[in-house]
């Protein structure tokens, strides 16, 4: 193997489970994800998933929904009768009350038989798209029922939330630690499964253009979006317990955020990585008072306004709110790496519902060359600007200064752009397929450590405690606005701004792209 290239190995024959296969996310994104990677030959040849829920159905009633959802979510279609069979007929459906260790002895006479007929050597992935409060029923069940008594590995995927606070998430975390070592259980955190976060560290560690000017003394700032235009929609009672700080910045924000400030890596070893995304987490300056929350961050909350000329309701009226919640639905923040390379750059960070346009990006803005020097004399020049865009369009946007075309020596900026998204026929894995296929190899790169997400908690706590004293810091804004005006002033009080996101700003930008612009 290794010879081979990464589009070449193949994970080990494994048995794979997905508890909760009726479910939503079973539907949108596993299914597909493992039709992909089977299509790709990524999972081998000696393979077999066998889905699990309470709900009776039948081998026959299951796949049937497995090809419902592979041809309205996948990449690749079923459209391949060969495959499509051949594929099938690795699926079982098992119904499955987790809360009976009966059950589980049932499932381990049907695991063995299919790894005799598979010729699969004891290898076994849970993939637990539960909730949370389920994760260490089941485990005590896997380990109780014998399912864990094979000679082959044995993996756990688990899905976010990870607790609701840092107590819950280390009393979740006993309870799996007891069943399973910290090696073994695989923290799913989507957005690190997505193209251009994995993208991050060959961006900065691939070219020597950039890691030597990665410190506090060329950066002026970072910018990190993630917005959304949808509400809260189906999910206001699970929302309303969450909001932006526990849905997104917990886990998505501050990943990518490590990813950005982390320092290179002595190995692309899996913990040498993880190890220094820890140190990032550690160095992020804490909260210690609820004054130092209300300096340093931005909650609000959308109501009533207007998206593409269409009314919509405001976060209080949607299904399951109550009409005085105090929930955020848009978060901002300035954070500080409190380390040498980064003393004194401040992270902005925003995340929020109901906002202008999705998209995730992240800004890096570099300082500008000194006022009242050379061309800086005479004219307002714009800061260097590298971009990473993550979602929905994937790409690297570099804007820099260059003569605009004529007789005077007038400045202009010039973009330059590699826009992954606009190549003709690339087909981009999804953030799942990565992920399974990585758990598949026992690559936990892009899996959260528990001392990875334990700091996270113990960042956002001070936050989330500040907030329950009073409520009197929660902001409004309309929804398809940006957020509320508190927001733009943290940048303010710092001489900067949000940059706007999707290329909204290139009204007066050269382009010199691969998208054609």
């Amino acid at each position: 193997m290794a010879d081979k290239t990464l589009d070449q190995i193949t994970a080990e024959g494994a048995v794979y489970f997905i508890f909760g296969a009726t479910g939503d996310l079973a539907r949108r994104k596993l299914f597909p994800a493992l039709y992909s990677l089977y299509r790709e030959g990524k999972l081998g040849e000696r393979f077999a998933i066998v889905g699990l829920a309470r709900r009776p159905r039948t081998a026959e009633q299951f796949r049937d929904d497995v090809y419902e959802s592979i041809q309205e979510f996948c990449r690749y279609k079923p459209n391949e009768v060969q495959a499509w069979r051949e594929f099938a007929e690795r699926f079982t459906y098992h119904s499955l009350d987790i809360g009976n260790v009966d059950g589980f002895r049932e499932l381990k006479a049907t695991t063995e038989e299919l790894e005799a007929r598979y010729e699969i050597p004891g290898n076994r992935l849970f993939y637990l798209a539960l909730a949370p409060e389920l994760f260490g029923t089941v485990s005590r069940n896997l380990r109780d029922g014998g399912m864990l008594e094979s000679g082959g590995w044995h993996r756990l995927v688990i899905e976010k939330p990870f607790g609701y606070d840092y107590p819950s998430a280390g009393s979740l975390n006993e309870e799996i630690r007891h069943v399973f070592r910290e090696d073994e259980v695989f923290r799913i955190d989507h957005y690190l499964g997505k193209e251009m976060v994995q993208n991050i560290e060959v961006i900065r560690f691939a070219n020597a253009f950039f890691e030597p000017l990665w410190n506090n003394n060329h950066i002026a700032n970072v910018q990190i979006t993630l917005a959304e235009t949808v509400g809260v929609e189906e999910r206001g009672a699970y929302y309303n317990k969450s909001g932006a700080l526990r849905d997104m910045v917990q886990n998505h924000m501050l990943q990518m955020l490590t990813m950005i400030a982390m320092e290179p890596p002595s190995r692309l070893d899996p913990e040498d990585i993880r190890d220094e995304k820890v140190k990032v987490l550690r160095s992020l300056r804490g909260f210690s008072t609820p004054d130092e929350v209300r300096e340093r961050v931005v909650r609000g909350q959308y109501t009533e306004g207007e998206q593409k000329g269409k009314p919509i309701k405001g976060y209080r009226n949607e299904d399951s709110v109550p009409a005085d919640s105090a929930t955020e639905t848009f978060f901002a923040a300035r954070l500080f790496v409190d380390n040498f390379r980064w003393a004194g750059v401040p992270f902005y960070v925003r995340t929020g519902k109901r906002l202008p346009v999705k998209s995730t990006e992240i800004v890096i803005e570099f300082k500008n060359v000194p006022n009242n020097v050379l061309f800086a004399s005479k004219q307002q020049l714009q800061p260097n600007l590298l971009v990473i865009r993550v979602n929905p369009m994937e790409g690297i946007y570099i804007k820099f200064n260059a003569k605009k075309p004529g007789n005077d020596m007038t400045v202009q900026p010039v973009a330059m752009e590699f826009c992954q998204s606009c190549q003709v026929g690339i087909n981009t894995p999804e953030a799942y397929e990565r992920l399974i296929f990585d758990a598949g190899r026992g690559d936990s790169t892009y899996f959260t450590r528990w001392d990875e997400l334990a700091a996270a908690w113990q960042l956002v706590d001070p936050i989330a405690a500040a907030w329950r004293e009073s409520a009197d810091d929660l902001t409004f804004y309309p929804g398809g606005a940006w957020g509320p005006q508190q927001a733009h002033g943290l940048l303010e009080e710092d001489g900067y701004f949000w940059w706007p996101v999707n290329g909204q700003d290139e009204d007066n930008v050269i382009w010199v792209s691969n998208t054609g612009k």
